[in-house]
C-alpha cells in the first residue's frame, strides 16, 4: 500500500477507511492501535496526494459552472474590537470557488475578489465555451467582454437568487456551507489551510466508498513513483 511503511496494509487500510469517514487522527489512533503521529503523518500524505490532485484535475473546466467567492477566518481577531465583518470587505481570507453543475468543485485562495483577480482565473481554468452563472458581484463584471457570452446573473442583493430555468449559484454556496461546517471541527484549521480547503473540494458530493477508491489509487500510484525514482538513482 505503501512502500517501506512500518505497519501493515492492513493498518494502512484502516487508516484510509477512518481519513475517508472523517475520524480524527487522535480517535483513529484510539480505535486502530497505532500511534497518533503515525496516523497524523499518514493523513498528511493523504492530504498531500488530494491537493496534487485536485490541482491536476481543474486544468480545463468545461459545462455549465457557478463562480462565487467565499471568506474563511476567526469571527473574532485578538485586538480587533467586536465581531469581523462577514463577507465582502471583512479581514477573512477570501477563497475563489468554480462550481461544476456535475458536482466537481475548484477553489482556489486569492489576495482579494476584484475583476482582474477573478477574471485571471476564470480565463486560466474555465473553458470559453462554458456556460457561467454569478450572482452581482462587480469583480464579475466584463466576463462578456473577454469571450464568456454565456453568463448568466443573479441579484441577490434585490432578493434574487433564482429566475426559475436553472440561473443560480446554489451549488457553490451549498459547497461553502458543507466547507465551513466541516472546518469547524478543526477549529478552522490555522495550519494547512489550503491542504484542508482542497481535501473538501475532493470529499464534496462522494460517498465513503468512492473516496477509499480514490486515494488508494492514489497510494498506489506514489508506490509506484517512489520505485521508479529509486531504481533510477
Amino acid at each position: 500500500m505503501i512502500k517501506y511503511a512500518k505497519i501493515s496494509d492492513y493498518k494502512i487500510k484502516k487508516i484510509v477507511k477512518h481519513f475517508c469517514i472523517d475520524i480524527e487522527a487522535s480517535k483513529t489512533s484510539e480505535l486502530i492501535g497505532v500511534n497518533r503521529n503515525t496516523v497524523n503523518r499518514f493523513y498528511n500524505i493523504f492530504r498531500y496526494l488530494i491537493y496534487q490532485n485536485q490541482i491536476l484535475e481543474f486544468q480545463q473546466i468545461i459545462g455549465t459552472v457557478e463562480l462565487d467567492e467565499s471568506y474563511f477566518g476567526a469571527k473574532r481577531i485578538r485586538g480587533w474590537k467586536g465581531k469581523l465583518k462577514r463577507g465582502r470587505g471583512t479581514q477573512k481570507q477570501p477563497v475563489f470557488g468554480i462550481f461544476q453543475r456535475n458536482g466537481r468543485v475548484y477553489t482556489e485562495i486569492v489576495p482579494n475578489c476584484r475583476k482582474v483577480t477573478l477574471q485571471k482565473i476564470v480565463r486560466g481554468r474555465v473553458s470559453i465555451d462554458t456556460v457561467v452563472h454569478t450572482d452581482g458581484w462587480r469583480g464579475y463584471d466584463g466576463l462578456v467582454d473577454v469571450g464568456f457570452d454565456k453568463h448568466y446573473r443573479v441579484n441577490h442583493s434585490q432578493s434574487e437568487f433564482s429566475d426559475g430555468n436553472g440561473n443560480h449559484i446554489n451549488g457553490i454556496e451549498n459547497f461553502w456551507s458543507f466547507t465551513k461546517r466541516r472546518l469547524s471541527k478543526f477549529n478552522g484549521t490555522k495550519v494547512n489551510f489550503q491542504l484542508h480547503l482542497k481535501e473538501c473540494e475532493w470529499r464534496y458530493n462522494k460517498s465513503v466508498s468512492q473516496m477509499e477508491k480514490e486515494l488508494i489509487k492514489l497510494l498506489k500510484k506514489r508506490d509506484s513513483l517512489i520505485i521508479k525514482n529509486r531504481l533510477i538513482s
